[in-house]
């Protein structure tokens, strides 16, 4: 029996597992929206405020579960206005399937109403994308979409499909869910990487964002008690390793902690796994490391030698090649190591300014005490998203939902909403006054659906991160991130229809907190704190360790 394209597609994403999807309809995916209120109850659909949230709430879902997210919009500004989000999914290697609709065949390049090729503007974003030009392939380029989305090195997709496509009929035979294409483990390097791990006696194991989409935490543990290691990682590698773990530094890098950033720093291997030795990760590249030798696994070759060189390059699945080194290095002790790393630690403890007020560590260090293992933390962009990072503690992987390489303000509402629906657990979003201004209007997403999330803004009334650089780089010249703004956030959450408390104490904070993580509800929480708080350590741009900052001088 022929059917339409859009009952083909819809029949597709359910038969790959798909079980919610996230967008906003329009005219040329109106046929698309008809079959989806027809399979209503197999597959859910999320309508949010704004295709970007769309897009955020998608990368949102597929982070905190590892499966693919999926998005729909219509064609023209609903297509283009996905693109921050697949922009934003591709440099964080996040598996999302982005679904757009599009004039009908004909009308292709007449500069027909809403008509944009989206398949030209978001190549530079996508890992691959597709324009279907016969229904008969359209099953097939589903399915292809999503085996490309997660295999290797995750990414995003973007099938574009003409609204003829959507209404031509053909045959629709059902297939299995396709799987992933599995890279091996590395082959050659192997002897050398094990060689270079018995000879150190500095050893440093860095995680990147890989070791979570890899699931080698086990590995990376396996390894660091064998060889004595202490480990640290990337802004994208947080949540990969429990963080009472004793050897775990948390992050390193322009914001990192202190004994994690001086341990990689001063030791005599890197062991970088499922990392891209970022500029924000390396500072000044001529001084990176500068007496390490570094081993990098990665399961995309592209990241190997491209940023920094390496000693030692492993191209291959990360958890697949750690069991191969782990069942071949030798047992290690470095106890002069060890008590190295222990001064790094005392020295970054001696900079912590402890009091009871209303600051960000504190507003962190009170959700650490109130948030289970299974709470997701969501974040936008800025000096919140950073203190966060280097002080929310996670026993369990997939728990830190953040913008690293893009830093999209604005991320953070729409990946925490994507974030609960996908884990069924509580999100908190940690955002800032800036960011939470971008894409507010998802408020309404989360209230509609009453998707538990607690919104916690850390409220300075300025654009923090942007004035912290005008004030240690610019000579204090503020201009334009005093926002002074008169958003009253508590009215705000009132007409979305939440509740929204104001907190200028930590007793206060807690207890609100306490009460919105205990409800089924929405619940917005606003923090007023400092505009002079800063984000410290800090290396300045195109620093290195030598020039790092630790504390605040002068006014």
């Amino acid at each position: 029996m022929k059917i339409s394209g859009a009952e083909i597609l819809v029949r597709t994403l359910i038969e790959q597992n798909v079980d919610v999807v996230f967008g906003y309809p329009g005219g040329q995916v109106l046929d698309i929206y008809d079959k989806l209120y027809s399979h209503q109850d197999e597959i859910k659909h999320i309508l949010t405020a704004h295709e970007q949230g769309a897009s955020h709430a998608a990368d949102g879902y597929a982070r905190a579960t590892g499966k693919v997210g999926v998005v729909i919009a219509t064609s023209g500004p609903g297509a283009t206005n996905l693109t921050t989000g697949i922009a934003t999914a591709y440099l964080d290697s996040v598996p999302i399937v982005a679904i757009t609709g599009n004039v009908s065949c004909p009308l292709i390049g007449r500069d027909s109403f809403q008509e944009v090729d989206i398949t030209g503007i978001t190549m530079p974003i996508t890992k691959h994308n597709f324009f279907v030009n016969r229904v008969s392939k359209l099953a097939d380029t589903v399915r292809e979409a999503f085996r490309i989305a997660k295999s290797g090195r995750p990414g995003p997709v973007l099938i574009d499909i003409p609204k003829d496509i959507q209404t031509s009929l053909c045959d629709y035979e059902p297939a299995e869910p396709v799987e992933a294409d599995k890279k091996n483990a590395a082959e050659t390097g192997i002897e050398e990487a094990v060689r270079l791990i018995n000879e150190s006696e500095k050893p440093y194991i860095y995680c990147g964002g890989g070791v979570i989409t890899g699931s080698a935490t086990e590995e990376i543990l396996a390894l660091a008690e064998k060889t004595d290691a202490v480990i640290g990682c990337s802004f994208m590698g947080i949540s990969a390793i429990p963080s009472d773990n004793e050897r775990f530094l948390g992050m390193q890098g322009m914001h990192g902690h202190y004994a994690s950033s001086m341990a990689q720093h001063n030791s005599d291997l890197i062991i970088a796994v499922g990392a891209r030795f970022s500029d924000r990760a390396t500072g000044n590249k001529s001084k990176y490391a500068p007496h390490s030798k570094i081993i990098h696994i990665d399961i995309d070759n592209a990241e190997i030698d491209k940023n920094i060189a390496v000693t030692c390059g492993l191209c291959g699945d990360v958890k697949l090649t750690l069991q191969k080194i782990i069942g071949a290095v030798d047992n290690k002790k470095h106890p002069d190591w060890l008590s190295e790393v222990d001064y790094y630690k005392k020295e970054e403890y001696r900079h912590i300014v402890k009091s009871d007020d209303m600051n960000p560590v504190n507003i962190i260090e009170t959700v650490n005490e109130c948030a289970d293992e299974d709470t997701v933390i969501a974040t936008d962009v800025g000096q919140h998203q950073m203190w966060a990072a280097q002080n929310c503690k996670f026993s369990k992987p997939r728990k830190f939902v953040s913008s690293g390489g893009l830093g999209t303000m604005g991320f953070g509402l729409g990946a925490a909403i994507g974030s609960q629906i996908g884990s069924g657990a509580k999100s908190i979003l940690i955002t800032g006054d800036g960011s939470f201004g971008m894409c507010l209007n998802e408020l309404t997403t989360a209230s509609y659906y009453n998707i538990p999330v607690v919104i916690v803004i850390m409220n300075n009334g300025v654009l923090g991160m942007v004035r912290q650089w005008q004030t240690l780089f610019y000579d204090k010249h503020y201009s334009n991130t005093v926002l002074d703004r008169k958003t009253d956030f508590i009215k705000l959450a009132d007409a979305f229809g939440m509740k929204g408390y104001r907190c200028t104490e930590i007793p206060d904070f807690k207890e609100k907190l306490q009460s919105a993580l205990s409800g089924d509800s929405p619940v917005l929480i606003e923090c007023l704190i400092d505009k002079d708080e800063m984000v410290l350590p800090m290396l300045p741009p195109g620093g290195s360790m030598d020039d790092i900052i630790v504390e605040r001088l002068g006014g």
